[in-house]
């Protein structure tokens, strides 16, 4: 780190034994114990200070009854992130909360759609999208990302009901214009298609780009905004999000599915506790966090330009998921790689295949650089093995 940052993000933490997903659940989807794991979308820094801080103060009272939402606390400081962070005023009469993101994107799919008819995404697709809606009878609809011909095809079938929209985007950390926004939103609006815009990784723009929240674009149309502070601040097994629904009624709606049907009145404390820390003191760490992350993507770039130039690979304009399409290189599908991964590597990557695009990997980068650079390394190594036996 540079002398004068705050925070050292060189820092390993061991996450072993600690029910982690990503450490101790790699086998669960690679069929081996003991890999080094570059998956799941969470970080393997602690979150900001500060809101470790609040937490423990949170704890040390020592009472966790049932909790409101809706104290102004959490909710300004909502609105003072969207207006120091994004130049946005938030309406927080139209908040709303829920225990994650997906179950939010869920909630809004059985209101605004019934079984059988068309929910449209951008391909590559984050794999909980295409659960979601398939676990839901809807039907998955993908048009590639940046195609707005294919959009506007797919926005225009009679039974298509909802965009959704990841934005920034997951996996590929493409960041929208407002001008791409505001053109899906005139589409949407339209062929009377509601857009759910997922925006967990907004905080996590790099330098020269910038994020645009729905509210700035909506419109009259029916849309919500679904987010929240667990993915940039790397606190999502706290649960806990957020969101904004343009129309009244559909927030009461909303709201009543959560509180009744759902039996969720009561968020976890901890959540809005760290939430309010995040938003309200955090700023700093997060800046610094992005600038780690950003030197790891750099890593990444330099290594494959060195490598595998034909790949022309460019760190993504938000996050810390490196998706490489490495395709130009001679992969031509998953099984090969990652069989060299697992067997020869001992690493785990996630696959092109599970967003719907076999032949990329997409390469978690939210850790130490000590790490970051193994996986790059390996996975270099097993693209060169997996070419080579092509050959």
């Amino acid at each position: 780190m540079g002398s004068s940052a705050r925070y050292d993000f060189d820092i390993v933490v061991d996450r072993r034994g600690t029910w982690c997903v990503q450490w101790d659940g790699v086998a669960d989807r690679f069929g081996v114990d003991g890999l080094l794991p570059f998956t799941i979308s969470d970080m393997d820094f602690e979150t900001a200070p500060q809101v470790l801080s609040a937490l423990r103060s949170r704890l040390d009272h020592g009472v966790f009854g049932y909790t409101d939402w809706r104290q102004d606390d959490f909710r300004s400081a909502i609105a003072h992130w969207y207006r120091t962070r994004y130049g946005t005023e938030v309406d927080t009469g139209r908040l709303v909360y829920g225990p994650s993101v997906l179950s939010q994107l869920s909630q809004l799919l059985q209101m605004w759609t019934s079984k059988g008819e068309g929910v449209v995404v951008h391909t590559p697709t984050y794999d909980g999208f295409r659960k979601a809606v398939t676990g839901l009878g809807r039907e998955l609809r993908g048009v590639p990302v940046g195609d707005g011909a294919a959009l506007e095809r797919e926005l225009a079938r009679p039974d298509s009901k909802v965009l959704i929209l990841c934005s920034p985007h997951n996996p590929t950390g493409r960041v929208w214009t407002e001008a791409e926004l505001g053109a899906m939103a005139s589409l949407a609006a339209r062929y009377g298609v509601a857009v759910i815009s997922d925006e967990i990784h907004a905080d996590f723009v790099h330098e020269g780009y910038a994020h645009v929240p729905w509210t700035r674009v909506a419109g009259e149309g029916r849309w919500a905004l679904v987010t929240s502070a667990s993915k940039a601040f790397n606190f999502p097994a706290l649960t806990g999000s957020y969101g904004l629904i343009g129309d009244p009624a559909d927030r009461a709606e909303y709201l009543r599915r959560m509180e009744t049907a759902e039996g969720l009145a009561s968020p976890a404390v901890l959540s809005l506790t760290a939430h309010i820390a995040a938003y309200r003191e955090s700023e700093t760490w997060l800046d610094e966090l992005r600038a780690y992350v950003a030197g790891n993507l750099a890593l990444v770039a330099r290594r494959l330009d060195e490598e595998f130039p034909e790949l022309e690979w460019r760190p993504p304009q938000a996050g810390y998921l490196a998706w490489i399409d490495l395709r130009p290189a001679g992969v031509d599908g998953d099984e090969a790689l990652q069989r060299v991964l697992v067997e020869q590597e001992k690493v785990a990557v996630m696959p092109g295949g599970v967003y719907g695009a076999p032949g990329s990997v997409r390469l978690n980068v939210g850790c130490p650089r000590a790490k970051a650079e193994a996986g790059v390394e390996a996975l270099i190594r097993g693209v060169r093995a997996v070419t080579a036996r092509a050959s």
